[in-house]
């Protein structure tokens, strides 16, 4: 009988996300997972303490890290150390590594809502009546807020007391916030990849409701314009999910490139699409730890 692979998933099944159900999206993934391997689920503060009893690590809906910064960095610093094998690897440039890309993208021409990092750079961006202010190291819309231009400074000062409204981590200092025009758009759409390849896509036709997603039929172009982002990023392999606005001139612009732990919404996905991602992921596995057996 061949012997199975351990793998340690990292995950937050408590996690009260608003809109996802986190703890569901885990519990499908790894209950289709375990006819591969030997599964054990944990919560991302006990990944280090646990992580040497597996032959690899895969970080999925572990919650914002800013929850728990310093053992995300400890984990991450353990990892590189004892050469663990990790899902999605270490090395992403997307959010993985804090918001700072949306500033070298804006810099290079690609198509992604224009970004400057400090609030007396606004002149740089094209003009709006609004602005979205939002941390570097932000995750699931904490500590973002929305301002005209004369709040602008304001929004980037540390705050005092109660703080200005939708911020619900207090004020962010300078160099430390990204803003951006608050774009009109028609939809928000999310392109799902693994190791790089497509998987599905779905999108929110009502702009209030981010959550409540249906199948997008994506067109050549608009994969062109996903893939474009995921070939940026480098990831040998892992989950990628391109977040992007369709702006009321048609153009797709790129919100998010999440490259951490992305939720899936595998629950709406088409079932079909849905099966062939659960084979994708664990063909994705397979092949790290065979990477990984290979350079030992």
């Amino acid at each position: 009988m061949r012997e199975r692979s351990r793998v340690l998933f990292v995950t937050d099944l408590a996690y009260p996300a608003q809109g996802r159900r986190y703890g569901d999206e885990d519990v499908f993934l790894t209950s289709r997972l375990r006819g591969e391997f030997d599964l054990a689920l944990c919560h991302p503060r006990d990944a280090v303490a646990l992580m040497d009893g597996f032959e690899a690590v895969v970080v999925r809906n572990s919650g914002p890290v800013l929850h728990y910064r310093e053992e995300f960095d400890a984990f991450r610093r353990a990892a590189r150390a004892r050469g663990t094998l990790v899902h999605n690897p270490l090395t992403g440039r997307g959010d993985m590594a804090g918001k700072g890309y949306l500033l070298e993208l804006t810099a290079a021409g690609y198509p992604v809502i224009p970004t400057v990092g400090r609030p007396a750079d606004v002149a740089l961006l094209p003009h709006s009546e609004r602005y979205v202010v939002k941390p570097r190291a932000g995750a699931d819309s904490i500590g973002l807020s929305v301002v005209d231009r004369a709040e602008l400074a304001a929004a980037a000062e540390p705050a005092e007391g109660a703080g200005t409204a939708g911020r619900e981590t207090g004020g962010a200092g300078p160099g430390e916030v990204l803003v951006q025009p608050l774009v009109d758009f028609r939809y928000e759409v999310s392109f799902y990849f693994v190791d790089g390849v497509f998987q599905y896509a779905l999108y929110a036709p009502d702009p209030s409701r981010r959550w409540e997603l249906t199948p997008y039929p994506a067109t050549a172009a608009d994969l062109a314009f996903a893939q474009r982002f995921v070939d940026w990023n480098t990831l040998a392999y892992g989950i990628q999910r391109v977040d992007a606005c369709r702006t009321v001139r048609g153009e797709l612009l790129l919100v998010e490139l999440e490259d951490l732990n992305p939720y899936l919404s595998l629950d709406v996905a088409p079932p079909e699409r849905r099966e062939a991602f659960v084979a994708a992921l664990a063909t994705s596995i397979r092949g790290l730890l065979r990477a990984g057996r290979e350079t030992a």
